[in-house]
């Protein structure tokens, strides 16, 4: 059963990856060019201009044919010889503590539970206890749409001399970032989330500070060795082989998000953010079905809504009952997957295509509510 005609864009709200313009997409059919001569490192000149705008850095900007967590090692293996301290709040804070355990570091855990986020005294509490080489740590977590206070954790590490860590792979291009402003030491993203492009790419942002205590680092390794993405970036060169049909969708999308501005596109996010908090509420209204948001109030990313269903119903049916009907929405992610679904707002989403989407969950939320009695009366 579908509701209406889909438009050409706006069906795919899955948190990631998420839904490409087609104008950015024809651009991967360009031919291929060389990559170790002038007219690249033009392009790639320019690409670097624009991510520093939307990461707000004056710093290089890494780019890597990886997925983000390639470069979550990256963040690890280049940083001091040291205990991490992990701030896990859901399933990719909790990968990122994984991924420091099997660069065999020891790994202590500051555990909250998933939906909910960090109190500081006990961040700086555990931070005075041991001398930590770095802070890892998860601006937007994906897995339960919770925003936490990077900024705040950033200065906590520096005042106990340990370098801030930041995963923003949901984040960055939608919700508020500033790498500099914050002091963070070594942040990355991944290409297919709230930058709209195709997977493939990673980007990375390292404060002078950890480059230079990197440099007394011996097994840094060689494909994610900070140090030579340093050099060759100062050269608008990456060190191994790019993913050229990629960086020309991404020269596109980093003029568009130009245009945009980094600040309406922080906007722009917030305003879908609320309107599906907005929605969430209006459905156990209208509809009687019990809805409610996993991430507390204050703490909801701007680029994805995780939503937990009533007793009775499964996050994957929901998804399912969506897509039937043209939408495609994104399913719960680890201890949260049966009793939830997420949608991811972010990208180049409109609040109008956002509202189209809500309007078919709804209606396939309440026919499945109906169908399993699940309406409050």
């Amino acid at each position: 059963m579908i509701d209406n005609p889909p438009p050409p864009f706006g069906t795919f709200f899955v948190p990631g990856p998420t839904e490409i313009r087609p104008e950015i997409l024809a651009q991967l059919t360009r031919p291929i060019m060389g990559h170790r001569n002038r007219a690249f490192e033009a392009m790639f000149a320019r690409i670097e201009a624009g991510l520093r705008d939307v990461l707000l850095t004056a710093r290089p900007v890494y780019v890597a044919p990886a997925s983000a967590t390639g470069l979550m090692e990256m963040a690890i293996r280049n940083a001091p010889e040291g205990p991490i301290l992990s701030l896990v709040n859901g399933g990719f804070s909790e990968r990122f503590a994984a991924v420091a355990e099997s660069c065999n570091r020891r790994v202590e855990r500051v555990i909250v539970p998933w939906g909910e986020t960090f109190d500081m005294n006990l961040v700086e509490s555990a931070l005075q206890r041991t001398k930590y080489a770095a802070v890892t740590v998860a601006h937007s977590e994906t897995s339960t749409g919770v925003i936490t206070d990077v900024r705040t954790v950033a200065e906590l590490a520096h005042r106990n001399g340990a370098l801030a860590l930041v995963d923003s792979v949901s984040g960055a291009g939608g919700a508020e970032l500033t790498v500099d402003g914050w002091a963070l030491d070594f942040l990355f993203t991944g290409s297919q989330k709230a930058l709209a492009l195709p997977a493939g790419l990673a980007f990375a942002v390292a404060s002078a500070e950890y480059v230079e205590r990197a440099k007394r680092v011996t097994d840094r390794g060689f494909y994610f060795d900070v140090l030579r993405y340093e050099d060759y970036a100062a050269k608008n060169q990456t060190p191994t082989t790019p993913a050229t049909h990629l960086l020309y969708a991404l020269e596109a999308q980093m003029g568009d998000i130009g245009r945009e501005g980094i600040e309406r596109r922080w906007e722009r996010h917030v305003a879908m953010r609320d309107a599906t908090i907005e929605w969430v509420q209006g459905v156990s209204m209208r509809r009687g079905v019990d809805l409610q948001i996993a991430a507390a109030d204050g703490l909801r990313s701007p680029t994805v809504t995780v939503v937990v269903v009533p007793k009775g119903m499964r996050g994957v049916d929901v998804c399912e009952a969506v897509k039937a009907r043209g939408f495609t929405i994104g399913s719960g992610y680890g201890d949260l997957k049966e009793t939830t679904f997420r949608i991811g707002h972010m990208g180049d989403h409109t609040l109008e295509g956002l509202r189209r989407c809500l309007h078919v969950v709804e209606n396939a939320i309440a026919e499945l509510a109906e169908r399993r009695h699940l309406v409050r009366v």
